[in-house]
């Protein structure tokens, strides 16, 4: 049988700012280590703790500007753009734009905090 899930779990997020992150999918709401899913929605100046993940993460922008730095240099991930981190590279997210942004991201395996490495 399908399983329905009613709703996600919040997650706390490391930054500067308050941003909601509601897992759908992953280790904390439905067990699942293969793969997370979840909705962030970030305010405008966020910006988060550098991290070099052990995990992949696809990122597909809903409304704003998602803006990603890594080692190569500085990408403006617009709505109905994507980007795709891989594991082992250090990246640094921030939103920018006026109006925050939210976007949804896939990771595999699943996020999990002992699979991040945070800049102190």
């Amino acid at each position: 049988m399908p399983e329905l899930v009613p709703g996600p779990s919040y997650v706390q997020a490391c930054g500067n700012k308050v941003k909601v992150i509601e897992e759908f999918i992953g280790r904390l709401t439905t067990d699942t280590a293969d793969v997370s899913i979840a909705r962030m929605r970030s305010p405008s100046g966020w910006i988060s703790l550098a991290q070099t993940a052990e995990f992949d993460e696809y990122t597909v922008v809903l409304r704003g500007i998602l803006c990603v730095q890594s080692k190569e240099g500085t990408l403006d991930v617009k709505a109905g753009q994507a980007i795709i981190v891989r594991r082992g590279e250090w990246v640094q997210r921030s939103t920018p734009g006026p109006d925050g942004a939210e976007y949804i991201s896939v990771c595999v395996p699943a996020f999990g905090n002992s699979l991040v490495a945070r800049d102190e």
